[in-house]
């Protein structure tokens, strides 16, 4: 059984550093006991997420139905021989992932399914199921247990779930509108974005990035730098595009640069040793 854990382990951290260098860097920065389970929150997430957004020739509601009773059989009998969702179970199992989590998260993804545009309470609802309860699931392994210590860092990891979505949303806005025809930021007319829209949704993922911060610091010692390095590198992102005209984010996808994502997490680093974080 050893032997079938650690492969699905393994399957969950490999789809991890194909689909995301970022996120994989980050994960190396984590106390090694930490590693497999956010290996496994990533891959089942990153899955689910692949169903509605790439496999078009197929039946997606059908799929999405049979993923999310596949999850929550496996979650009920402790196996499962998908190994993303087998290595996922383990993780939920043991940590104690509440069922409103995964299911907030999969309402978001079959919500991708149908649903184009969005209003103030939809778009909410879907950063919550989408972005913060990811954060929650991962904290929920960081404080091993200890759940004084979530409840008291629970709306600081919902904010930088909710500041990395809508970062998503405005690096991805191009590909959203003119190819999924989505459009996530209520009231915004994207066939007339303007200067003034771009800087209202900014000011709100920075006010999201500060009040993340305080969270990041009173997180536990073996995890804070992992967690650091990926909300560097999205403050460098939203940096870029905050610097980046409304015109422009229509036409391309704004990007950090591997070289420079390396700088950042030696920049990281420093931070940790000189007491930053």
């Amino acid at each position: 059984m050893n032997l079938f854990d650690e492969t699905c382990f393994e399957c969950s951290k490999i789809i991890t550093r194909k689909y995301s260098t970022s996120f994989s860097t980050g994960i190396k920065a984590f106390d090694k006991r930490f590693r497999y389970p956010i290996y496994a929150v990533y891959g089942f997430v990153r899955y689910a997420d692949e169903i509605v957004d790439t496999f078009h020739d197929y039946d997606k509601p059908k799929l999405m139905a049979a993923f999310r009773a596949e999850t929550f059989v496996a979650i009920r009998q402790k196996i499962s021989l998908n190994p993303v969702l087998q290595s996922f179970q383990q993780v939920v199992n043991q940590y104690g992932i509440e069922d409103e989590l995964i299911d907030a998260f999969l309402r978001s993804m079959e919500m991708d399914l149908d649903k184009t545009t969005y209003d103030e309470g939809g778009y909410k609802d879907y950063i919550y199921g989408s972005a913060e309860v990811i954060g929650l699931m991962c904290l929920r392994i960081f404080c091993e247990n200890n759940n004084a210590l979530y409840q008291k860092l629970l709306p600081m990891a919902r904010s930088l779930g909710a500041a990395f979505q809508k970062i998503n949303f405005l690096r991805d806005v191009k590909a959203d509108f003119e190819e999924r025809g989505r459009t996530y930021f209520p009231s915004i007319n994207f066939n007339q974005f303007t200067e003034e829209d771009k800087q209202e949704i900014e000011a709100d993922i920075k006010k999201d990035f500060d009040d993340a911060f305080e969270g990041i610091k009173q997180l536990p010692k073996g995890t804070r730098l992992g967690v650091y390095i990926a909300y560097i590198y999205y403050r460098q992102l939203f940096k870029k595009i905050s610097s980046t005209p409304a015109n422009v984010i229509m036409q391309k996808r704004i990007r950090v640069s591997d070289t420079h994502k390396m700088a950042l997490y030696c920049k990281a680093v420093l931070h940790q040793k000189l007491n930053v974080i």
